[in-house]
């Protein structure tokens, strides 16, 4: 990876590394991440919770159906 994209190893392995923690975030930490930037750029939760559970669905091991009730639990308790 570090040749065809002209990085160093070292940066090379940084990006490896961000990549897989991306992917590696459990789901209710995707979840409050996600409705806190929804929620600064001005939309209202049920919006939020909306766009929540489509997101949810494009992870590359997507997550369970969540409801908008199950959303509202993990992000509020």
């Amino acid at each position: 990876m570090a040749e065809s994209a002209g990085l160093s190893s070292g940066e090379a392995a940084r990006v490896v590394a961000d990549v897989l923690a991306w992917y590696r975030e459990p789901v209710e930490d995707f979840v409050r991440r996600r409705h806190a930037h929804h929620h600064l750029y001005g939309k209202k939760n049920d919006e939020i919770f909306d766009l929540i559970a489509a997101e949810l669905t494009g992870r590359v091991v997507a997550a369970p159906r969540l409801s908008a009730r199950q959303l509202r639990r993990l992000v509020y308790g």
